[in-house]
């Protein structure tokens, strides 16, 4: 009686407020409204929330048979729930329209598309990004390009990518956080909160978490492969930055291509409804990527697409990607029983209750504004925005001789390299409406800050190989064009130092490319060979979207400084560091490989049981043709000041269940500029269940300290840093003896211990 006397009020409210349904009526809450929503809909109409379709020329995947009037049609008969790849004001309004002319209950579309570092300006590729080790700076970086996106209709982002990846191989690590667990946790809070907030404003866009999950683990580090993990290294390393984003708030979780302990990750009931959402209470939708619906029929693992959709459907996978299957099968499947009307309601609940909280029931041309349009993209405050984030992103591997910063008293400098004029490379790859060669080269940032009294000459010395810019496999290789080498060298002889800019093309890193070698090509190095033959005062800066084998490069050059793909004004930020307007303090997220026969490599490795041993001994964890850890660890990086850590002390050599420990140190500034350090501490359990890592990163600050100042940095360690996904499948910390260990990087910590006690 009571239920029937609210839905009478509900209705006598939407009439009196002149909506038509409920539903309208945004006094009401979201559950509220979408359960009469829900009530009034037809099969046909639910399984339309359920489909998107590319609505574009733009192909960001394999295309499909359709075209614009074929979805324009459905459109219009609410076939079509979400729509890829509209990117302007009036393309979005336009489609939009088509919903709200035409259809009974004028359900709005979810525009989507891969806004990945930035949308029109470019901040550095997430790889890049993680090197800051700024959550503030990420967060900035996923607010600017929320509200580009948003002025031109995008309501949903397929970003933060969240996969672990420990194989510099793999083309994506380039849209990755890194090798570490705790870390891409970070990055993925951070990037969530920043694009989302709580989406209550149009210039917020949903974010997607994503590849859920293994994704980055693709045996041979090749794109789209299979792999094999198990229980203990999915729930302790991969999937954490999901359940990150997840607590952060994310609306969307995207799967993958890649079959995981032999199911597809699409088809993946335990990912996907057991832990996600039953575990973890998550209450958005999760959207396959494009055709992996589709691709189960490749793994042999359906029949036919509509197999196919029944088996992703039931596994939790709730909106399709340009497959179709849903689109072609769902209703159909529904009727057989194969798929019940209850797991339809949810699939749709989840994807109604996003759209509801994006406000686009309120207004669905919200987002489509081109006053705003033309404000937002690449309006001067979002290029200073990205600008000061490139700067916190470079890595200074190293500066033996002192090159950087380059001295005011220099008469002349030499810019030289592929890299040093180019003006495209630096956007990236996934640029979404970035302009071609629109970002600042080094050469045009130089040009602007080095003093009059310095003369700034430039060689090009070699050309530059450029990768796969499209879906088709056509490379320009450039691997043995030595022409410009004579100018080169003439300039570096008669110059006080030599600015060497190197690197690989940002299309040679990516989706769909992954690589066999993962050095830089073969002339540039013959370039600095012979650039340092008559002139030892070489400055290398390196651009590229992986981690790469320099090994080569680091036993020529004195210094060498890592900028990534740094965004739309990467040459101003390189500028300002060259000169010393900026100190470096940058940390590597991956580990940089000595070479690519390493690969996968990584700091948090497990223990063996035989780790190490003399040199002139065989049987033990190791090659024999070469050192077996990093060139330059995780965490890496260095900085015009020098830093120092003293005094390490616990507040106790003993933790009790529920209680904390305080872990101090002192950090000193050596040197004679201020700088930031980000304090690194790490923990590592001796004797457990299961075999653990040999350290683990559990804390990190970054601190700016002057000139010869001394700062306290304190940390707090609570039972909850040491759990772990123990032997009894569950989230615990065992007692027993555990390390704490602080530093710099994760190859030079002090160390002291503590006890957890029951």
């Amino acid at each position: 009686m009571r239920k029937l006397l609210l839905i009478t009020l509900i209705l006598v409210s939407s009439v009196v407020l002149g909506q038509e349904y409920p539903y309208q009526n945004s006094e009401l809450s979201i559950e509220e409204r979408v359960d009469n929503l829900l009530s009034i809909m037809t099969l046909e109409e639910k399984v339309g929330q359920l489909v998107q379709v590319n609505f574009s020329k733009v192909l960001t995947g394999p295309p499909a048979d359709d075209s614009d009037a074929f979805i324009r049609e459905n459109i219009k008969k609410g076939k079509i729930g979400s729509v890829l790849n509209l990117v302007s004001a009036e393309q979005t309004y336009e489609a939009q329209k088509l919903v709200q002319e035409h259809t009974r209950l004028k359900i709005p579309l979810l525009m989507g598309l891969d806004v990945i570092h930035g949308h029109q300006t470019m901040f550095p590729v997430p790889i890049g990004l993680t090197a800051s080790w700024d959550t503030g700076a990420m967060m900035l970086s996923a607010q600017v390009a929320a509200r580009e996106a948003a002025s031109q209709g995008v309501h949903w982002t397929f970003s933060p990518m969240v996969d672990i990846s420990r194989d510099a191989r793999w083309g994506r690590i380039m849209e990755s956080g890194g090798e570490d667990p705790y870390l891409s946790s970070q990055v993925a809070a951070a990037l969530v909160k920043g694009y989302q907030g709580d989406l209550s404003e149009v210039t917020t866009i949903a974010a997607c978490a994503k590849h859920f999950a293994g994704y980055g683990f693709a045996e041979g580090g090749r794109d789209y492969n299979t792999t094999e993990i198990s229980l203990n290294t999915l729930h302790n390393v991969v999937l954490p930055p999901f359940k990150a984003a997840v607590e952060a708030g994310v609306a969307t979780i995207m799967n993958g291509y890649n079959d995981m302990n032999g199911r597809p990750v699409t088809a993946n009931s335990y990912l996907q409804q057991d832990v996600l959402k039953d575990q973890w209470g998550f209450d958005g939708f999760v959207v396959s990527d494009w055709n992996s619906i589709g691709e189960l029929m490749i793994h042999g693992f359906a029949e036919d697409k509509k197999h196919a959709s029944s088996i992703a459907m039931n596994a939790g996978n709730d909106m399709d990607m340009m497959t179709y299957g849903y689109f072609n099968h769902l209703e159909e499947l529904v009727k057989e029983g194969q798929v019940s009307e209850a797991r339809l309601d949810e699939s749709v609940r989840r994807v109604l209750r996003v759209k509801f909280r994006l406000g686009l029931f309120e207004d669905p041309y919200a987002y489509s504004n081109k006053k705003r349009e033309k404000q937002e993209l690449g309006s001067k405050e979002n290029l200073a925005a990205t600008k000061e984030v490139a700067k916190k992103t470079f890595v200074l591997l190293k500066n033996d001789s002192k090159l950087l910063p380059i001295k005011k008293e220099l008469k002349n400098v030499a810019l030289i390299g592929p890299l040093a004029d180019h003006k495209d490379v630096a956007l990236g790859n996934w640029r979404a409406k970035a302009i071609t060669n629109s970002a600042v080269s080094i050469k045009e940032g130089l040009s602007g800050l080095l003093p009059k009294s310095t003369e700034l000459r430039y060689a090009e010395g070699c050309a530059l190989s450029t990768g796969n810019r499209g879906f088709l496999d056509q490379f320009e290789m450039n691997e043995s064009d030595t022409t410009g080498f004579n100018e080169a060298i003439e300039l570096a002889k008669n110059s006080e130092l030599v600015v060497l800019a190197l690197g690989e093309d940002c299309y040679q890193t990516g989706e769909g490319r992954s690589k066999v070698s993962i050095q830089i090509p073969e002339v540039q190095i013959e370039l600095l060979e012979e650039l340092v033959k008559v002139n030892s005062n070489v400055a290398v800066v390196l651009m590229g979207g992986r981690p790469l084998d320099i090994t080569r490069i680091e036993a020529l050059a004195p210094t060498i400084l890592m900028t990534w793909l740094g965004g739309s004004e990467a040459g101003n930020a390189i500028a300002e560091v060259l000169i010393g307007e900026y100190n470096p303090s940058g940390k590597l997220p991956v580990s940089f490989p000595r070479s690519v026969g390493q690969e996968p490599l990584y700091y948090n490795r497990k223990s063996t049981g035989r780790p190490t041993g003399p040199d002139n001994k065989v049987n033990w964890s190791r090659y024999i043709d070469s050192p077996h850890d990093a060139l330059y660890p995780f965490g890496f990086g260095l900085s015009y000041s020098d830093f120092e850590y003293a005094d390490l002390e616990l507040s106790s050599d003993k933790m009790k269940r529920g209680e904390e420990i305080e872990v101090k140190v002192n950090l000193v500034n050596t040197g004679s500029y201020d700088g930031e350090e980000v304090v690194q501490l790490y923990i590592r359990d001796h004797v457990s269940s299961m075999t653990r890592h040999v350290k683990e990163l559990k804390g990190f600050q970054k601190v700016m300290v002057k000139a010869g100042e001394t700062k306290g940095i304190v940390f707090k360690l609570s039972e909850k840093d040491l759990e772990f996904f123990s032997a009894n499948q569950k989230w615990e910390a065992e007692p027993g003896k555990f390390s704490v260990m602080v530093g710099g990087n994760s190859r030079d910590l002090q160390e002291l211990a503590f006890t957890l006690e029951d």
